[in-house]
């Protein structure tokens, strides 16, 4: 029997009608929400998300500006230019877009942007926040993990969840999420990483396997448990002749055998990717709805 395909497309929908409510509440209040994107250089991935972001943007009602610069950028150049945004009353959030060149150090930037208008969730004091239970701007990828669990009947509560990857930006986050003290949450959470002996002794004990390595169908079918809830994060590409791209996406589970095994899976793309960006677009509403309290 084949596992529920947790629909992601279908999950942002929901919140981007409960978003739209929330923006049109704002415009009688004379604040109109506004993320400024900042794009370096010439990678064509960022340039896919940083589109990907702006048509979320119109889509719901949020003024999406992007500004777009050379490679050569010096660093200093573009601090003084996120200076200029935290100091802007009608830009309400700022997301710089990863990688940056290498000559520019990604946290100055991260840190350089002031926390309240930090809709990634990147700065350190946001990431503070988070774990010592504190309302904060909680990184979007993980939100939309939970936003995920909770919206298709999967709720962590009191489950064992196996995340795979530890990174700042997605393992790490999502399982201190998971853990909190709240609604949504109060799970048991085992992280597991490149350097775990036996990952599939923790995978076949699992409720809820969430894969974020960033490794290519490395989560195998025989690696689950048949009532297991598989969220992946993963998306990769790899190369396929008979794709016009001459390449096709996949997760970091294989999906086409782990389907026939599990309770439910996300697929890739469609299952993780559209929650990460409307995430992002309540981040953005929420610093919105923040700024009106401090104009007070």
């Amino acid at each position: 029997m084949s596992a529920e395909i947790i629909d992601g497309k279908k999950i942002a929908e929901q919140i981007y009608s409960e978003l739209s409510e929330d923006i049109e509440a704002l415009k009688e209040k004379d604040i109109i929400p506004k993320l400024t994107v900042i794009l370096v250089g010439n990678d064509q991935a960022s340039a896919v998300y940083v589109r990907m972001k702006g048509n979320a943007c119109k889509r719901v009602g949020i003024v999406s500006e992007t500004l777009t610069f050379d490679a050569d950028i010096s660093e200093e150049e573009l601090l003084a230019i996120i200076d200029r945004l935290n100091q802007d009353a009608s830009c309400h959030g700022i997301l710089v877009q990863m990688p940056l060149p290498d000559h520019i150090d990604e946290n100055k930037v991260i840190e350089r942007i002031w926390p309240e208008k930090d809709v990634d969730g990147f700065h350190p004091v946001n990431k503070g926040r988070l774990q010592a239970g504190l309302p904060c701007f909680v990184p979007c990828t993980p939100a939309g993990v939970q936003e995920i669990l909770v919206r298709s009947g999967y709720s962590p509560e009191g489950k064992h969840v196996v995340v795979i990857g530890r990174s700042q930006i997605v393992g790490m986050p999502l399982a201190i999420l998971l853990a909190k003290k709240q609604k949504g949450a109060n799970a048991t959470v085992t992280i597991c990483h490149s350097r775990t002996q036996n990952v599939d002794f923790f995978t076949k004990n699992a409720d809820i396997i969430v894969a974020a390595m960033g490794r290519p169908q490395t989560i195998t079918a025989e690696m689950l448990n048949p009532d297991a809830v598989v969220i992946d994060v993963g998306v990769n590409r790899v190369e396929d002749p008979q794709s016009e791209k001459g390449y096709r996406l996949v997760g970091d589970v294989d999906f086409d055998a782990a389907v026939e095994h599990v309770k439910a899976i996300t697929p890739v793309p469609g299952g993780v990717g559209p929650l990460t960006i409307a995430m992002l677009m309540k981040n953005t509403v929420l610093a919105a709805e923040k700024s009106l309290f401090r104009r007070q």
